[in-house]
């Protein structure tokens, strides 16, 4: 009676059942995994959100696939404001109600049934689900890690075949933090160029430097066709207000091809609700407030990441340079799964094993970095303390 595209494996894996019991059993976990800036103790203008979504204007109903002017006006504002993109068209925005969303326009305008997207490797899993629903087949490529992640450019020519529809970039990368150079660009539009490809960047990361130094934004990238994701998620700590958006740039013919066809795509879905982008540029204003805090939230769970892996050899943190998480690399003395469950069951500790990220081999954790520090430091000495443990 179903598809095929959502014949998944349902059945809750051995790390999800020891959640599980540990939740029935009442036990106290600390969950060094968070990701939903809404529960992880910051303070939020409340009352500037809520009267924003009380606009009278909401009760008139005008739908415009790419979404409401106003609201695609404030979002290009942002880029001329946080990243001193002017050149940035608010009609070359598509407005949608996540980066998801995004993904899905995308890989329906690009690509024909088993069509292949290039993705990198580690990356976060939502990729696999999105390319099911679409009929899109994803093919891998490296990231290396050698004093810093790198693009393995070596792996994504020989992952390129004549199927191939676009290559995926994460900027920052989660869950490695890793940003793309200025060499890694000019050689991801060089190979695009060379090969016919999409580029497809996903940035819903950009605004969390660790350094505090501004990284270059994809929205307005010339050379190739390029569609960058972003959305308030991430930019002001608002996942419940479904705004997001696609920008779209590249040479000026094929922006306005795509721009017909997601047009269209857009309207037959019409997803974005009023109230939400008629207070868009509230909402995005939020930044200004959630931003420093988040950032020092991250910067001091790393110190003190760092102050407890000085005082053991066995275990490193890898370099990060945005984003909200840490990957550790810790001694492989069973798989990471074993090892995740075992901090569940022993430390009532929740991580993430690397292999959630496909990392290629064992011995990895991922942390969040967005986890009350209180909770952190505490977590991260179970951590640490059980690893010791069985040294």
């Amino acid at each position: 009676m179903f598809s095929k595209r959502t014949d998944w494996k349902l059945t809750p894996n051995r790390f999800t059942e020891v959640q599980r019991e540990l939740h029935v059993a009442g036990r106290e976990v600390l969950d060094l995994t968070v990701s939903n800036p809404t529960r992880a103790g910051l303070r939020y203008d409340v009352e500037s959100i809520l009267n924003a979504l009380s606009s009278r204007e909401a009760m008139d109903y005008d739908p415009q696939p790419r979404g409401l002017a106003n609201a695609r006006e404030a979002v290009a504002a942002y880029y001329r404001e946080q990243h001193f993109e002017s050149e940035i068209n608010p009609e070359a925005l598509i407005l949608t109600t996540s980066t998801s969303e995004g993904y899905s326009y995308v890989f329906r305008l690009l690509c024909n049934p088993d069509d292949e997207v290039l993705v990198p490797k580690p990356s976060y899993p939502l990729f696999e689900f999105l390319a099911d629903l679409q009929d899109v087949k994803l093919t891998p490529y490296s990231l290396l890690y050698d004093h810093g992640w790198q693009i393995d450019f070596p792996s994504l020519s020989r992952a390129v075949n004549p199927r191939t529809r676009a290559v995926v970039v994460v900027h920052p990368n989660n869950p490695t933090g890793s940003y793309v150079s200025t060499d890694e660009r000019a050689q991801l539009n060089f190979f695009c160029r060379k090969y016919g490809l999409a580029l497809i960047v996903d940035e819903v990361f950009l605004d969390y430097p660790h350094d505090g130094a501004r990284r270059p934004s994809f929205v307005c990238n010339p050379n190739v066709m390029t569609f960058a994701l972003s959305g308030v998620s991430k930019i002001s700590g608002l996942p419940q207000m479904k705004l997001a958006w696609l920008a779209v740039s590249g040479p000026a013919p094929m922006v306005a091809a795509a721009m017909d066809r997601l047009e269209v795509i857009a309207d037959t879905y019409l997803s974005m609700n009023a109230p939400v982008q008629l207070a868009a540029a509230t909402l995005l204003a939020q930044r200004q407030n959630i931003q420093p805090s988040l950032l020092d939230r991250v910067r001091m769970n790393l110190v003190e990441l760092d102050g407890q892996l000085a005082e053991q050899k066995a275990s490193q943190r890898l370099q990060v340079e945005g984003g909200w998480y840490a990957v550790l690399r810790v001694p492989v003395t069973r798989s990471d799964e074993d090892l995740a469950i075992d901090l569940l069951r022993r430390a009532l500790v929740l991580v993430h094993p690397g292999h959630f990220y496909d990392f290629p081999s064992d011995g990895y954790l991922i942390l969040s970095l967005l986890t009350p520090s209180a909770e952190f430091r505490e977590g991260a000495r179970r951590v640490f303390e059980l690893l010791k443990s069985v040294e």
